[in-house]
């Protein structure tokens, strides 16, 4: 596994493709990794064989990175300054930002913080929670840190603590991630967002809110339903894939 460091941690990375291909940055989701939100989905695979160069990093808590337990580590701001660290190490100055969820979160942050690095963006599993909110999450903590699935009642909760077992996470940084990463932009700066963006998501996503609404927010955004999937779903869907495959060909 090839890894940099940035701020005191290794981070691991994925650069595949033709060298000359144009890039694409995948910014995975809260408790995922980029074998999990990317690779394994097939997402790696389709923009390889679409002529892209793909570029992927485990988030710092998540993966084969470094696991921090300190919650001031997970802002999206201070996860934006790994992304563009990793573009820095493999010698990128633009990318697409494709995100999914928390990592639609940070890249939105990244297209606001340095509009110049993101050519368009990508944001999956996220829509007008950015400025909304995604709800409670603290119950998602505690399950994190419960002693055992048969001790989590929330069902949301439920959901993400049996994914991270799955996943065999470190918990406790996932706690402190799910603390601290949820930060939210205002209508204002979302307006600011300029670059050309698609927004999917599931029909059936009860946490990310509407796709729609998000993309009214914004001056340059649509929205893509994906039919019937929800927030765990959709990521790996086909009809998703074709339709970002679509938008990133409106570039050519």
């Amino acid at each position: 596994m090839d890894t940099f460091r940035h701020d005191g941690l290794r981070l691991a990375y994925l650069d595949t493709g033709p060298r000359d291909g144009r890039p694409v940055l995948l910014v995975h989701g809260f408790a995922s990794s980029m074998k999990f939100n990317w690779i394994d989905p097939g997402w790696v695979t389709t923009l390889e064989g679409a002529g892209f160069r793909v570029l992927a990093f485990d988030h710092r808590g998540h993966g084969d990175s470094d696991k921090p337990h300190d919650p001031d580590a997970y802002y999206p701001r201070t996860m934006v300054a790994d992304a563009f660290a990793f573009l820095d190490h493999v010698g990128v100055e633009q990318a697409v930002f494709f995100g999914y969820s928390m990592g639609a979160r940070v890249s939105a942050f990244a297209a606001l913080d340095a509009p110049e690095r993101v050519e368009r963006l990508v944001l999956g599993g996220l829509g007008s929670g950015l400025v909304e909110g995604v709800g409670d999450w603290d119950p998602i903590a505690g399950a994190l840190l419960a002693p055992s699935l048969d001790d989590v009642a929330n069902e949301r909760g439920r959901m993400f603590r049996a994914f991270a077992d799955r996943t065999r996470s470190d918990r406790l940084a996932l706690a402190a991630c799910i603390r601290t990463s949820r930060d939210e932009l205002t209508p204002e700066e979302v307006a600011r967002i300029r670059q050309p963006t698609l927004i999917g998501v599931g029909t059936a996503d009860d946490i990310a809110g509407s796709g729609e609404a998000l993309a009214a927010m914004m001056p340059n955004a649509r929205s893509f339903a994906i039919e019937r999937r929800d927030h765990m779903l959709a990521v790996g869907d086909r009809t998703f894939k074709a339709a970002v495959l679509d938008f990133l060909a409106e570039a050519d």
